[in-house]
């Protein structure tokens, strides 16, 4: 009996259409519609999969080497990293300690003495800081360099700071005073026998030409260095006394205004006298007045090798030189010392007085007149000075010969016992 479409979808009997395999196909039995669908079949005109090919040996080669260097690359960054970190540590150092870099001394060898002292850690980290730099110049970076001197490290520095300080020749600089008022002559001698310098002095230099100071200086300095470095600082330091000069100097080039201030370098140690002391001379020159001051006498005779201590002759005075004041007029052609800075300003800026005469008031300091008649006044007073210092030293001198000609005490006579007897010395 057959069954109309719409009448078995209305029963119910058949509402879906029957299962198909995956290919499409019916399948031929309810058993075959539970099985697993087979894969399909591959469609025409796709290739097959290949295998992949076998490496030849230099490729193997060449990616055995690239990961070797990957891995050292990386190693080498880590302990460079490693080591940074312990370079910023702070240091054992407990008291502040100079260490000495001798010229030409290695890197290896400054390590092992610096941790020898205590300065760092560990010389073995140091070092190869040292090496990481030095490979750091294949990509242009800077390499360490230790330069010789003498280094003051204080407690707690990080071998950072160490090898900073010892890349930059930051050593401890030494003072080398040179007072004014010597000849060029005297600080030559001083200078060769400072025992921090080295080096010899190839010439006297010009006088005048030096600036007495204090000068820090680097353990050993030249000597000719440090001769080139006074004459520099004095041509700069004269050049910007003259441009700052008061107006109306009878001085016409700054070589003059140098004469005038080793004259007064010598006449005056006081600082508050030095403008007085130039405003006398300057007060000289301008009246046309021979300036006759004694130190020129001296200078005159002995050069660059003078005694300033010593006493004037009246013979000295008469007998003319090139540098005697009492005998020629105006300035000296040279100087006849190294003055100081407070010379050259008081030659460039004189006190305003109309001062014209100065003599000694025994006290280190001077009486300063405008009149001849205040002067000889001055003049007199000095002399009973000198009298009474003359009398003093003849006083002291007689107490000593007293003295000296004195039987000489045993122990018990100046205690008031009885003498012990005189034994002989032994031969």
């Amino acid at each position: 009996m057959s069954v109309d479409a719409d009448e078995g979808m209305s029963n119910g009997w058949h509402t879906r259409e029957p299962p198909r395999l995956r290919s499409g196909v019916l399948p031929r039995s309810p058993a075959e519609a539970l099985e697993p669908t087979r894969a399909p079949s591959r469609p025409r005109g796709t290739r097959r999969r290949h295998q992949p090919r076998r490496l030849s040996p230099t490729v193997r080669r060449l990616s055995a080497l690239m990961t070797f260097v990957v891995v050292v690359s990386t190693t080498l960054a880590a302990g460079v990293i490693w080591i940074d970190r312990e370079f910023d540590r702070p240091g054992p150092l407990t008291a502040p300690k100079t260490i000495v870099v001798r010229k030409g001394e290695g890197a290896r060898d400054v390590a092992r003495r610096l941790e020898a002292e205590g300065v760092i850690a560990s010389q073995h980290l140091f070092v190869g800081r040292y090496v990481a730099r030095s490979m750091s110049t294949w990509f242009g970076g800077t390499p360490l360099q230790i330069k010789a001197g003498d280094y003051l490290f204080e407690p707690g520095q990080s071998m950072r700071e160490v090898a900073t300080e010892l890349d930059e020749g930051k050593s401890v600089l030494f003072s080398v005073s040179v007072p004014e008022g010597l000849t060029s002559y005297q600080i030559v001698e001083r200078l060769k026998a400072e025992p921090i310098l080295s080096g010899e002095i190839t010439t006297i230099p010009e006088e005048g030409s030096l600036l007495p100071d204090t000068y820090r200086v680097p353990r050993g300095m030249a000597r000719q260095a440090l001769i080139d470095m006074m004459q520099a600082e004095s041509r700069q330091f004269l050049a910007k006394a003259w441009a700052s000069r008061a107006p109306g100097l009878p001085l016409r080039t700054p070589r003059e205004a140098l004469v005038l201030a080793s004259i007064i370098e010598k006449e005056t140690g006081r600082k508050d006298e030095r403008e007085r002391v130039a405003a006398v001379f300057i007060n000289r020159l301008k009246q046309g007045m021979r300036l006759q001051s004694d130190p020129t006498i001296l200078y005159g005779l002995e050069g660059g090798q003078t005694d300033w201590g010593r006493p004037i002759l009246k013979a000295e005075i008469q007998g003319r030189t090139a540098h005697n004041t009492y005998q020629i007029q105006g300035l000296p052609p040279t100087p006849i010392c190294n003055p100081g800075k407070a010379s050259i300003s008081a030659a460039l800026n004189p006190a305003n007085t109309k001062d014209l005469y100065f003599v000694a008031d025994g006290t280190g300091g001077h009486v300063f007149s405008e009149t001849i008649k205040e002067h000889n006044a001055a003049v007199g007073a000095w002399r009973k000075v000198e009298e009474q210092i003359r009398a003093r030293q003849q006083a002291d001198k007689a107490k000593m010969a007293s003295a000296e000609s004195e039987p000489a005490r045993t122990e018990e006579d100046a205690a008031g016992g009885v003498p012990l007897p005189v034994r002989k010395p032994k031969r």
